[in-house]
């Protein structure tokens, strides 16, 4: 497959009153359909072309230079994953993948996450309920805005060994679109002894398992979805599982989280600002982070904890692929400092060595 042109407007810079321009890829002649259908009905987004392959999309990139795409993770000839890496390379451009909830297809569309991909939605499946790709043109418009990150050749930093430094506080953060590269980043800089810490992420069931696995073996601390009752633990990251739960603090001092099995809060489940206000009780011995995400999940908890004497950081707008989450918690008053991602793992290892009711110099 020969290469992207490397001449092109910069994608997502469109003014705010046009509409979207949106190229569609995905093998399936039926689903390219069915998505189109969905998207055609929302004034903000326009088809610009389909492509069945991997070479149609390529040849309609260059001549459409649209403002996002959608890409089919399992295709002929080329794989979605590998044509992404291609893509990023050459003519990064916020894409969204489109991916069965398969256990091969979450694990592949984990990586694409952490390939530059803006966001993942899952294909409807047989006797699926409600509308079909539901969200889909939100999820587009934020994306055609998003930062995207050019990939590097350079080697990530090495998983850092028992640091033996004391840790104070538990660590929670929380967030949605982008933030699959985000975690990576900051659990990157953590030790083998790390704070206990709390993660939630706005994904499918599937996909939130894969993540988990991911994670475990790239950095020093333990990686794994939360169970409920467990205890937090130094060197532990517990990962909310997703599906009917919520990741909660237990009420009390026992130091132990609650899978909590009820409605969506602030449209999420799992939500970020379930797990936040779960952690009420123990604002002075928390330091939380919320990062890249469309919407407001988390602000309002991230502003509960704060007024409580937790330590509240945020990732920076220019680090941010969505500076949805942040920008909302800012505006809340919920943000004592505002973090480059460069910089965020350290800087939230620092605030969890800071003593219980203190606040950080």
């Amino acid at each position: 497959m020969s290469s992207f042109h490397t001449t092109y407007d910069t994608p997502g810079q469109a003014k705010a009153a046009a509409p979207v321009r949106t190229l569609i890829v995905d093998d399936s002649r039926t689903m390219r359909g069915l998505i189109r259908s969905v998207l055609e009905r929302d004034p903000r987004i326009v088809i610009v072309a389909e492509a069945g392959n991997a070479s149609e999309a390529r040849d309609a990139v260059n001549a459409h230079q649209p403002d996002v795409m959608t890409l089919d993770i399992e295709m002929p000839s080329m794989s979605g994953l590998e044509f992404l890496d291609r893509l990023m390379r050459h003519r990064p451009m916020p894409v969204v993948m489109v991916s069965t909830l398969t256990k091969a297809g979450s694990v592949t569309a984990i990586d694409a996450l952490s390939k530059g991909a803006v966001e993942c939605v899952q294909k409807p499946t047989i006797g699926q309920g409600g509308s079909p790709f539901a969200g889909l043109a939100d999820i587009l418009v934020a994306a055609a805005s998003a930062r995207i990150k050019v990939p590097t050749s350079a080697s990530p930093a090495r998983p850092a060994s028992t640091s033996g430094r004391k840790f104070h506080r538990i660590c929670l953060l929380g967030g949605s679109t982008g933030a699959v590269d985000a975690i990576e980043q900051i659990l990157l800089r953590f030790p083998a002894d790390c704070p206990p810490t709390l993660i939630t992420q706005h994904m499918p069931e599937p996909f939130l398992a894969s993540f988990a696995a991911r994670l475990n073996p790239l950095v020093a601390p333990t990686v794994r979805l939360a169970r409920d009752g467990d205890e937090l633990r130094n060197g532990e990251v517990l990962i909310a599982p997703g599906g009917d739960f919520h990741l909660n603090l237990l009420p009390g001092l026992s130091r132990r989280v609650s899978l909590f099995a009820g409605p969506n809060v602030s449209g999420h489940r799992p939500s970020v600002d379930s797990m936040f206000h779960s952690a009420s009780h123990l604002s002075d011995q928390i330091v939380a982070g919320i990062l890249t995400g469309m919407g407001r999940d988390g602000a309002e908890g991230l502003a509960n904890l704060r007024a409580k004497g937790a330590i509240t950081l945020a990732q920076s707008r220019e680090s941010c692929v969505v500076f949805g989450m942040p920008r909302v918690a800012g505006e809340m008053d919920g943000v004592d400092n505002w973090v480059h991602l460069d910089t965020l793992g350290d800087a939230l290892l620092k605030a969890a060595e800071t003593p219980v009711g203190a606040k950080p110099r």
